[in-house]
């Protein structure tokens, strides 16, 4: 029977095609067109010669967009939103940081103009960096609100009393949502008024029920047409329609979203919700070169993009066996950094535990459990190879840039194709080598395999680690056991 195929609107079924391969395709920044000289030196001082794919193609879009100076689309017309579905690791964040910073360069009055959200403070810290570093020297005020201060302290970097009024201390603020709506409805005098780019990072998680009330939020301050204290309002914004007269009286501030994941859903009316106007899709999740260089036309099946240096291996195994498994790929195998995801919390926290009591092997577990600050520290140790195996949940590593993992473990096998995605995807990063290995319990084989296998990946292998290599294990691990039974109690 012809499958039934959904229907995907034409900017969904039609995207700007942006070459995965990324080392093959990188692009001198110097070819870049309309790139502003201060960034180009920022670049360059930051080691950044060339540019991803990605970044070549969005970075003047976004520009183009803003062309006539911030305060009108092109020609008049309101610009159109850009959606950009790439890998992780392939450098979404400098794709919206170097536009925006170029385009607000020569603002006068400080205003919010750019609000970016996501849905971890890691990710919000890990951007508002990127911002800090190309936003230096240019007296734009970047403020991070993520509830890692006291509110009262996030209301004093936001906005400033004065006699005639309130001002706007932050010209681009980096937010996660629950601190963001909690400053939209109780702080005074922070205004979305001005707002004219607004960026959603890890589109899809955003896109999630809990934080559409959030973006909707977004939109209505950034909407409210008359302002509180009842002074007139020179940029008056209308939600987007026929032209009329009174619309056309005043100038208009384009609101423009950018939205950018990993996995950006296809789920139309999921898109739908974020209202977007005249979308354009960026993705690089369907462009395969066959050898003589044409475009091969692939199935739709394909739907999301691995990095190209991932090997992609599983191994079938009971449940007893797991632990035994990792400790073997840790201590035979000789496996250095290596990150390693548990659906959970608390199995997070015991598979530690057990390691730990198990001994020869640096290990530390990342996960909401830890301070903010005991998170950045465990980063950092591993990064520097003094740790040699992290475990961590989902919520935790979701889209954060973790320097040379080198063997990504899927300690319980991800139950969602793109849990999988984002797990593999923090190994094998910017063109980099990596390996994945996901730990498969013989019920779930079938179910995994078809999992991939719908979403167009086929080149895993199976690893079969034979129960004589796990046996000189198994009574130093009993003894580990009962090590730890005895802590519990």
């Amino acid at each position: 029977s012809p499958q039934v195929q959904p229907f995907l609107p034409q900017w969904l079924a039609e995207p700007r095609r942006v070459q995965k391969r990324i080392r093959e395709n990188l692009c001198p920044v110097r070819d870049v067109p309309g790139i502003h000289p201060r960034l180009l030196k920022k670049l360059q001082m930051n080691g950044i010669d060339s540019f991803f794919p990605v970044q070549a193609e969005v970075i003047p879009a976004i520009l183009q967009s803003a062309a006539h100076g911030f305060l009108l689309g092109r020609g008049g017309f309101r610009p159109k939103d850009i959606c950009v579905s790439a890998p992780t690791g392939s450098g979404k964040t400098l794709s919206f940081v170097i536009p925006i910073v170029q385009v607000l360069l020569d603002r006068v009055v400080c205003h919010v103009r750019a609000l970016v959200v996501l849905p971890t403070k890691e990710l919000a810290q890990q951007v508002s960096k990127v911002f800090n570093v190309y936003t230096d020297g240019t007296g734009l005020k970047v403020v991070l609100i993520t509830g890692q201060k006291s509110f009262a302290k996030e209301q004093e970097m936001l906005v400033q009393k004065k006699v005639t009024g309130y001002c706007s201390l932050a010209d681009i603020v980096v937010a996660t949502p629950g601190r963001l709506t909690d400053h939209i409805n109780q702080t005074p005098g922070f205004s979305l008024t001005q707002l004219r780019f607004l960026i959603v990072d890890e589109a899809d998680r955003m896109i999630d029920d809990m934080h559409q009330n959030c973006l909707n939020q977004i939109v209505r301050a950034a909407f409210q047409g008359e302002n509180h204290s009842g002074s007139n309002v020179l940029f008056q914004r209308t939600k987007p329609g026929p032209l009329t007269a009174a619309s056309s009286c005043s100038p208009q501030i384009p609101l423009q979203k950018l939205l950018f994941s990993a996995t950006l859903t296809q789920d139309p009316e999921k898109l739908q919700q974020l209202d977007l106007f005249q979308p354009r899709l960026f993705t690089s999740v369907y462009s395969e070169k066959n050898r003589d260089g044409t475009e091969a036309e692939q199935s739709t099946n394909n739907k999301y993009t691995l990095p190209e240096g991932l090997l992609q291996c599983y191994v079938p195994c009971d449940l007893n066996s797991k632990p035994l498994l990792l400790l073997y790929f840790m201590l035979k195998m000789k496996f250095t950094r290596v990150l390693c995801f548990t659906n959970s919390r608390e199995a997070s926290h015991r598979l530690f535990l057990l390691v730990q009591a198990f001994g020869g092997v640096t290990v530390a577990e990342f996960s909401s459990r830890l301070t903010p600050n005991e998170r950045k520290r465990t980063m950092k140790e591993f990064e520097q190879g003094k740790i040699q195996l992290l475990i961590s949940t989902d919520a935790t590593a979701r889209g954060i840039d973790v320097k040379g993992v080198n063997y990504v473990i899927n300690y319980d096998a991800p139950q969602f194709i793109r849990t999988y995605i984002h797990r593999v995807g923090r190994t094998a990063r910017a063109g980099e080598a990596g390996v994945a290995f996901s730990f498969v319990l013989r019920i779930q084989e079938r179910r995994f395999l078809r999992m991939l296998r719908d979403a167009g990946i086929q080149d895993i292998q199976k690893h079969p680690v034979k129960g004589n290599s796990l046996k000189p294990l198994v009574q130093q691990y009993e003894g580990a056991l009962c090590k730890l039974e005895k802590t519990v109690k």
